[in-house]
């Protein structure tokens, strides 16, 4: 009887130990000084995040309630959990996120105010939770409008003076002067350097001052199962990963002011000097509905960008679908893209842009570590419905736009795909049903294959194909359904071998239009 009672004793302590050990490490912050009642207590906050540092790490957890704070400087092995109710308001007192502290703004390594969640030089650190963190970014959009909108010159803030003054002998390109003149530039709502392991899970953003994820050289970054809400509002992009390396975003839902997911690696000299890609990037089973762009790579990628796939997403909403766009002067090389199994409806602009031209740069240069390159960008399986225009991808004189191709791609829109500087591009089992001219505009380009192209609804005396100064290129496998009067309609001194082989033309009335200064050998039935 006496070893039984001395076995139930020995369970009950263990089972005892074992449920103080699960919360061990919990640092409840209304326990610390913090309250939820909407009253600042940035350094409960910061005081509960240095006690669980010291112990090794821990959970600062905050129960339902309302929640005021300035920036918060997270360290390694630490978690902001915020229960279901919880609301974290940050302080839109710009004094509150004095000292400047190093980060990269739009690509560019400056001083200026401390982002909302920092960290530098940190792994494991975690915000997981069910509760909204709100930036109250609004007197941080006012202020840009003030200085943006001003007529004439107008006396510098304080903020102004310590940016000038702390930033002595920063380096940009002369097309960056406008916003360099600001000198204010707003924090970031997450923005972590040069750190490991980072996990941001369930919560809701709202209201970011400035882009909102921006994870900077980083390494193994989760972004799972969050929502961003940012009202029509300047540069509150959603998720942006900078120089980063195996990034991992998934079942997002995004709407913002700006990009909802955009791919950076630094801006012209500032970040060809770091030289670091962001890479190995996996986004799949996100929603994006306002932004500029469902997933955009750029323009700040002069680190670089590769092995990046974009699978099983929606774009219901957005001015773009997926965006990838530089200029001369950038540098960088953006290769390796898969996008797949995506659904795109009203698009204010084109399903798909590839723009070398981003900063209307017209001047040739010889090719140099100034010369963006995009290249092996492969896109399949997309519908798009209510689309103003199906795509453009346009290169520069010096750096064609190389080896793209769209398969399996239906999209109805007003304007068709525009391809201008390009070198090895494949169309395979492409609808793109247009309002307004042709569903393929192709001129100054090299190597291409039309396979099993078409058009749902053919315009009248409207080519289905457009072609200017185009060579070697194959148009096959196509069998116009509906009734067409125009199929092909060639035109350029340049245009040479092309070929129109293993096509059905029964229902087409004109196969080939000829241009006034079309060879007359340039295309071979």
């Amino acid at each position: 009887m006496k070893i039984k009672n001395i076995i139930l004793l020995l369970c009950f302590l263990i089972g005892f130990n074992h449920l103080n050990a699960k919360n061990d490490g919990w640092i409840n912050i209304l326990n610390e000084g913090g309250n939820n009642k909407g009253i600042l207590c940035t350094q409960a906050i910061q005081k509960s995040i240095d006690k669980a540092s010291k112990q090794g790490g821990g959970t600062i957890f905050f129960p339902a309630g309302n929640y005021l704070t300035g920036p918060i400087k997270l360290k390694s092995n630490i978690t902001i959990y915020l229960d279901a109710g919880a609301l974290l308001k940050f302080s839109n007192n710009f004094d509150d996120y004095l000292p400047y502290v190093e980060m990269r703004y739009e690509g560019l390594m400056m001083k200026t105010f401390s982002p909302l969640f920092y960290a530098k030089d940190a792994d494991n650190i975690s915000i997981k939770g069910r509760g909204v963190i709100d930036g109250q970014g609004e007197a941080w959009w006012n202020e840009v409008y003030r200085i943006e909108t001003a007529k004439g010159p107008i006396p510098p803030t304080k903020y102004q003076t310590m940016w000038v003054e702390q930033n002595k002998g920063i380096v940009y390109s002369p097309y960056y002067q406008r916003t360099i003149d600001k000198h204010f530039f707003r924090p970031a709502f997450f923005q972590t350097i040069s750190c490991k392991n980072i996990l941001i899970e369930g919560v809701t953003f709202q209201n970011s001052p400035f882009w909102t994820i921006n994870p900077v050289f980083c390494d193994n970054v989760t972004v799972t199962g969050i929502t961003i809400f940012n009202p029509h509002s300047p540069n509150t992009d959603g998720i942006n990963p900078s120089s980063c390396k195996n990034v991992h975003i998934s079942n997002c839902h995004i709407s913002v002011g700006d990009d909802c997911i955009t791919i950076k690696s630094g801006r012209d000299e500032d970040g060809r000097k770091y030289g670091v890609a962001t890479e190995n990037v996996t986004i799949t089973n996100c929603t994006m509905l306002s932004g500029h762009g469902g997933v955009v790579i750029g323009s700040e990628m002069s680190g670089g960008i590769k092995k990046i796939t974009i699978s099983n997403c929606v774009f219901d909403g957005t001015d773009r679908g997926i965006r990838i766009k530089s200029a001369r002067g950038r540098g960088g090389v953006v290769e390796d893209i898969r996008v797949d199994n995506v659904v795109m409806k009203n698009i204010k602009e084109e399903a798909f842009m590839m723009n070398l031209f981003y900063d209307k740069n017209t001047v040739e240069e010889p090719v140099s570590e100034r010369t963006p390159i995009f290249r092996n960008i492969h896109i399949s399986n997309v519908t798009g419905t209510d689309v103003k225009k199906a795509g453009t991808v346009l290169g520069i004189a010096e750096m064609p736009v190389q080896n793209i191709s769209f398969s399996n791609i239906n999209i109805q829109s007003t304007e068709g795909f525009t391809l201008n500087t390009t070198d090895n591009v494949e169309f395979h089992d492409a609808k793109i049903t247009t309002i307004l001219g042709a569903s393929f505009k192709i001129e100054n380009s090299n190597n291409l294959i039309l396979d099993n192209v078409a058009t749902i609804k053919p315009i009248a005396n409207t080519p289905l194909i457009k072609l200017k100064d185009v060579s070697n290129l194959a148009i096959t496998n196509n069998f116009p359904m509906f009734a067409t009067d125009v199929f092909l309609e060639a035109d350029g001194a340049k245009t040479k071998a092309v070929y129109l082989k293993n096509n059905i033309f029964n229902n087409v009335t004109k196969v080939l239009k000829k241009g006034n200064d079309l060879d007359k050998n340039a295309v071979v039935e």
